[in-house]
């Protein structure tokens, strides 16, 4: 749901964080390419690729059992708090320190807002209306979100016929989730408003990112830290204005808030800095059309929530669409060494 990626020339779309969102999308999708890894990785790229898709793929669940004992926004200042402390860590480790520079910090804010406060926080409120698979699959929408916003905030952007079909397609897998045919009954409408919102706001986050902080020559880490620290600082400020200390501290959604932020969060974006480092980012992005797979399944199988055929159905379109929407003219890729 948090998700870095480094920005490719023809699209404003990132990837999705969760939910996040995702995926996630933070500043350091801005940041140069020279930020190579080092050495060769003990793991394969593969099994690191598996890993991530199954990390954010599961933040959804998460989310449901986190609401389920605790307020929203409180939900989404843990989940930055433990996610923070994560990449503050690795800062130490590595030696890095925090991007210099109050306009620096400016585009930082803003970017913290659009990128991990507002998704997140409107995720968690959306899944306490609308089961957690619902949420994967708005969570998709992304790419479609980006390119639609890319062709009017990006001149560089050129549509092509199979880029405009690839939102028309998806944006009809949208229709068909929400049962559209049937008036979308049995949906919540707010909710599912709301999970779309939070989709939306990681392609207009991205498009600020690009034209404000590209090539700021700071690293990934140092950008997503700073930016992190102040989706936090943003979520401290608000969450005491709308909830109330908890009554108690059920175990199991404290359990979920702490792996939400330190796995989904924090963890994931260093697995996903070396992947692009190592793969490119469009193999790295490839993870976005895994999530609500496995985010519906997740929440099938564990939390008991109920499909129709229109919701797996509609889903496979909407990513259909989404790949689509990333096509462009052919040019010479980054490709995973073996």
């Amino acid at each position: 749901m948090s998700r870095p990626t480094t920005p490719k020339p023809t699209t404003a779309t990132p990837p999705p964080t969760a939910t996040s969102t995702p995926a996630s999308t933070p500043a350091s999708a801005s940041a140069s390419a020279s930020a190579q890894v080092s050495r060769r990785p003990a793991l394969d790229w593969r099994i690191r690729f598996g890993v991530l898709s199954l990390i954010w793929g599961f933040s959804f669940l998460l989310i449901k059992v986190g609401t389920q004992g605790f307020a929203p926004f409180q939900v989404t200042f843990g989940r930055l708090l433990f996610g923070t402390a994560v990449l503050a860590a690795a800062l130490v480790v590595r030696r890095e320190r925090l991007p210099r520079g109050a306009r620096t910090w400016g585009h930082l804010a803003v970017a913290a807002f659009l990128l991990n406060a507002l998704p997140f926080s409107l995720f968690a409120y959306a899944e306490l209306t609308i089961p957690s698979t619902l949420a994967g699959i708005c969570n998709a929408t992304s790419p479609l979100w980006g390119m639609a916003l890319s062709l009017v905030a990006l001149s560089e952007d050129r549509p092509t016929r199979v880029r405009v079909a690839g939102l028309g397609l998806g944006f009809i897998g949208v229709l068909t989730v929400l049962g559209a045919w049937q008036g979308f009954r049995g949906l919540d409408p707010t909710g599912t408003a709301l999970a779309l919102l939070a989709s939306l706001s990681y392609p207009i986050g991205w498009i600020y990112v690009r034209r404000k902080l590209a090539g700021s020559g700071h690293s990934h880490l140092s950008l997503s830290g700073a930016q992190l620290l102040l989706a936090t600082l943003q979520l401290a400020l608000v969450t005491p204005l709308f909830t109330g200390i908890p009554d108690g501290i059920p175990v199991g959604p404290l359990l979920a808030i702490v792996a939400l932020g330190a796995l989904g969060t924090g963890f994931a974006m260093l697995l996903q800095y070396g992947l692009v480092a190592e793969t490119g980012p469009t193999t790295a992005q490839m993870v976005t059309y895994f999530i609500p797979v496995i985010a519906t399944v997740a929440g099938v199988t564990l939390l008991g929530e109920t499909l129709t055929w229109s919701t797996p159905v509609g889903a496979v379109v909407v990513l259909a669409g989404a790949a689509l929407t990333q096509a462009g003219p052919r040019r010479r890729r980054a490709e995973p060494r073996a």
